[in-house]
């Protein structure tokens, strides 16, 4: 089994714990398209996929299963440094890497490491694309206007 396929697995059962049903299909559908999207964007920008992917699958899993978004990059940083130093899947060096993604991901106006930054803009792509009628985040305009001219898309303005 592949690693991403083994922290997935783990992630699901992390979700199923979720009550609402609504919340929890939310949490799968944001996860797992984040992760689709730093798949993308890695391959764009031709960098490995596996590390953005795996962060991808846990950057919001603290927010998801407290129920809080208060602080929710750096505890979720910790969480996911937990999950992968039990799931052992990683080495440290990785974990290090996935981990300071996590923990950076929501500070979208500062341009950190190629895989700090194929995370940020997964998220900010999700964000955009999963509910296109949703006005987009003030935070996230710069990055989304960058990512529809890196991936060859009219900008904004020009959409009918």
């Amino acid at each position: 089994m592949s690693r991403l396929k083994e922290l997935r697995a783990y992630v699901n059962t992390q979700l199923q714990s979720i009550q609402d049903p609504e919340k929890r299909q939310n949490a799968f559908i944001h996860l797992y398209g984040v992760s689709l999207a730093a798949t993308l964007i890695a391959e764009k920008r031709r960098i490995k996929t596996e590390l953005p992917c795996l962060a991808a699958m846990l950057h919001d899993l603290h927010a998801y299963l407290s129920g809080s978004y208060d602080d929710h990059a750096r505890l979720g940083a910790q969480l996911a440094r937990r999950i992968l130093d039990e799931l052992k899947l990683t080495t440290p060096e990785e974990n290090d890497t996935i981990c300071t993604a996590i923990s950076r991901h929501d500070d979208k106006d500062h341009v950190d490491g190629p895989v700090d930054e194929v995370l940020k803009d997964a998220d900010v792509m999700h964000h955009c694309f999963h509910d296109p009628a949703k006005a987009v985040k003030e935070k996230e305009k710069a990055r989304y206007a960058a990512l529809r001219k890196e991936f060859g898309f009219a900008p904004l303005a020009d959409l009918a």
